[in-house]
This record gives structure tokens, C-alpha cells and sequence, in this order.
């Protein structure tokens, strides 16, 4: 009893360190906890101040200024024949306080396309976080159905070993009793050794996948992660992109690419502004005091003020010219960008047609197996058949049926793949929710 009590214990610990997962469920907790996002969402931020600090360009400027002084005795000479220096006062204190307006009214466009350049820098960046946003959950996706694939590899591996066992359990009988030679006795124990090696092997896999993407969704290393059998069948994939249509209209980085294209028009635009003389409203007040000599109160004055940099007209050629060149740079970046959209989407179309064909012909496969193991089976119980032929068509029964299991998430992680290269990964996660 008492080890029953112990070993119902040591399952229920167990049974807690599992931790099921859904595919839906860690996509949107890495968007919540992983450091990429973070950070793209931080880069957002930073522009968007950098886009309020350009508007504040706009406003009027206003200084206030004041100062006090304590002054030594002086000496005054007013070199007036009616006025006696002896008869001045000689003031210890002056008070200056100013204040002065400025608020631009021309600056050759400078302003407002220095707000266009950032505003389309500052939608460039949302479009780059949601481009990161989608790298990362295909990654979660990829570490996911890898992490599924070894389990299920694991379970098929387990059951297999159940019956190998047995197999040996048998032949030992068989051997002990003079039927079979022990040489088919040792080929049955080598079965069970092999697939004891890709047990070994298949719970290091798993183990290494959990622990990767417990890292990119920040969850504790010793938590076991048990993947959602049911993603891999509950999902719809009848509304597969079939063209680059849609990648070229929705895919992020593009649309990125092309907001800092409108970004560098804009700026082109920032430096042929020197090209034009500035004119700006000023206004100002004054009040002064020099105790005991003179006090001026109410002093204020306002005009305009006209400004322009004679030499910067020669010296701006080699600004206008350098912001031409970075936008034709961005402007190739884009061409390039978009064959390579293409090439990619092209890609996942044929591999994930490829992934359903294959699926289809594992199916056809395991029928095959199935069906060659019975009948190698029922010769070998009748004495038809020796080992070599038994042994190999439970090895090519049992690959057969990882190949099938493996084969339909392959089509699911092909088709997250293309939905991914058509811009299309994120509305299938309901991004709006994040």
C-alpha cells in the first residue's frame, strides 16, 4: 500500500509538470513575453516621439530670460558740462528681465516635410513590429510541430517496443522449446535494441524542442510542454494563397520598405528647403532697472525677421544630391524585395502542394505496411516465413506509420509557411485581440 501511495505520488507530480499547450495559445503568449516584440514595439515608441518632437517645430518659440546683479561702486562720467559726476548716484543693483516670441511662417517647406519624413518613418517601424510579430509566431509554429512530431514519433516508438517485447517473450519460449534456431531469438532482441536507440533518441529531441520554446515564451525550463493533437486536424486549409497577389499587397516588411521610400521623397524635399530664405513673426518685452539711475518698463517690440544663408545655396547641392541617392537606394531595396517575395511564395506553394501529395501517398503506404505485415505474420505463424522477412515488415509497418502521422502536420506547418510569405500569418491568430 505504501508504495502504491508512493508511486501514485511520483505520477501525480508528474502529470502536473505537463503543461498543455494549444498552437492558438502559445503563438499569442509569445507576442505577449518575447523579447523580440518587445523590442519592436519599444522602436515604435521611439518614433513616435521622434514624429512629436519634429511637430513641436511648428509652434512658436518662447523665452523668458531675467537677470539680477549686485554691482561695485562706479565711477560715472556723463561728459556733460551741466551735470557733475561728484552729483550722480552711483546704483549697486540692476534687474533685466526679457521675454521674445518667434514663430516660423516660412522655411522653404522644411517643417512640414520634415513631419512627412517621420511620419512615414514612424509607419515604416509599426509595419517592421508587425513583420516581427509574424517571424516570431512562425517560429513558435515551427518549434510547435517539431515538438509534436517527436512526440507522436515517441508514442508509435513505445507502442512498437510493447509488441517487440513480446515478440522476445515469445521466441524465447519458441527457443527454449526447440522450435526456432536462437539465432531468430537474438534478431528479435536486436529489433528491440534499435528501437530502443530511437526511443532515446526521440525523448532527447523533445526535450531539446521543449526547452526551446519554453525559452521564447519565457516560461519556466522544467515546465513539459504537451502539444494539442487536435490543431493539426480541426484546421482549414481550403483558403491557401495560390498566387503572389496577396503577399505583395499585405506582406509588412514590403509595405515597410515602401513607407520609407515615401519617407526619402520627403526628405529630398527637407533638403531642397535650403535652397529658400526663412522668415519667422518675433516679438519681445523688455524691463530693465538700474536702481537709483534709470528703470525702462513696458519696452516691447515685435516685426518680422527674415533669414537667408547666401552660401548654403552652393554648399545645399551636395545635401539635395545625397538624399536623391538614398531614395533610389531604397527604391532598388524594393524591387528587390518584391522578386524576392515572389520566389518565396512560390516556394511554400509548391511545398506545401508537395506536403498534401506526399500525405496522400503515406496513407497509401500505411495501407500497404498494414496489410504486408499481416501476411508476412500469418506465414511466419504457419511457418511460411523466417524472421529477416518479419523483423522487416514490422520495421517498414512502423516507419510507415510515423511517415503518415508526421506527414499531416508537415501539411499544417507548410501552410502556416505559405500563409507567413502571403503577409497572411497574423489574421489567422487574430492579431486585433494582442
Amino acid at each position: 500500500m505504501l508504495f502504491g501511495v508512493f508511486f501514485i505520488g511520483i505520477s501525480s507530480t508528474e502529470a502536473q509538470e505537463k503543461t498543455s499547450l494549444t498552437l492558438d495559445e502559445a503563438v499569442k503568449l509569445a507576442w505577449e513575453k518575447s523579447n523580440e516584440v518587445t523590442l519592436a514595439n519599444t522602436k515604435v515608441n521611439t518614433k513616435k516621439y521622434e514624429l512629436q518632437s519634429v511637430k513641436n517645430n511648428q509652434y512658436p518659440d518662447l523665452k523668458v530670460s531675467g537677470q539680477y546683479q549686485r554691482l561695485g561702486k562706479a565711477s560715472i562720467d556723463l561728459h556733460n558740462d551741466e551735470a557733475s559726476s561728484e552729483s550722480m548716484a552711483s546704483p549697486d543693483r540692476a534687474m533685466l528681465g526679457m521675454a521674445n516670441l518667434s514663430l516660423p511662417i516660412f522655411s522653404g517647406f522644411k517643417i512640414q516635410s520634415s513631419i512627412d519624413t517621420y511620419e512615414s518613418l514612424y509607419e515604416a517601424e509599426t509595419a517592421n513590429a508587425a513583420k516581427t510579430k509574424e517571424d516570431v509566431a512562425l517560429r513558435v509554429i515551427t518549434y510547435y510541430t517539431a515538438l509534436y512530431k517527436a512526440q507522436k514519433t515517441l508514442d508509435l516508438l513505445n507502442e512498437n517496443q510493447k509488441q517487440a517485447k513480446q515478440r522476445v517473450t515469445d521466441f524465447t519460449e519458441l527457443e527454449k522449446n526447440g522450435i526456432i534456431p536462437r539465432n531468430d531469438l537474438l534478431k528479435a532482441q536486436l529489433m528491440v535494441s534499435k528501437t530502443q536507440l530511437s526511443i532515446d533518441e526521440a525523448n532527447n529531441n523533445i526535450n531539446n524542442i521543449n526547452f526551446y520554446l519554453t525559452t521564447l515564451l519565457k516560461l519556466e525550463p522544467s515546465v513539459k510542454l504537451q502539444v494539442n493533437e487536435q490543431d493539426f486536424f480541426n484546421l482549414k486549409t481550403s483558403n491557401a494563397p495560390t498566387s503572389d497577389a496577396l503577399a505583395l499587397e499585405n506582406r509588412k516588411d514590403l509595405e515597410a520598405v515602401r513607407l520609407q521610400s515615401k519617407a526619402s521623397e520627403a526628405n529630398i524635399r527637407v533638403a531642397k528647403a535650403g535652397y529658400y530664405p526663412t522668415l519667422a513673426l518675433l516679438g519681445g518685452y523688455t524691463a530693465f532697472d538700474l536702481k537709483d539711475f534709470i528703470t525702462v518698463k513696458y519696452a516691447m517690440n515685435f516685426g518680422v525677421g527674415l533669414s537667408y544663408d547666401l552660401s548654403g545655396i552652393l554648399k545645399n547641392n551636395s545635401h539635395v544630391k545625397e538624399a536623391e541617392s538614398k531614395a533610389l537606394e531604397v527604391k532598388n531595396s524594393e524591387a528587390l524585395l518584391t522578386d524576392r517575395i515572389k520566389v518565396e511564395v512560390q516556394k511554400s506553394i509548391e511545398d506545401y502542394d508537395l506536403a498534401i501529395n506526399q500525405s496522400v501517398v503515406y496513407d497509401e503506404a500505411l495501407q500497404q505496411a498494414s496489410e504486408n505485415y499481416r501476411l508476412v505474420k500469418d506465414k511466419f505463424d504457419n511457418g511460411l516465413s523466417d524472421t529477416n522477412d518479419l523483423v522487416e515488415a514490422d520495421v517498414e509497418h512502423l516507419s510507415a506509420k510515423i511517415n503518415t502521422a508526421l506527414s499531416k502536420a508537415t501539411i499544417i506547418q507548410k501552410y502556416y509557411e505559405l500563409l507567413s510569405v502571403s503577409g497572411q500569418l497574423s489574421q489567422s491568430f487574430n492579431l486585433s485581440k494582442i
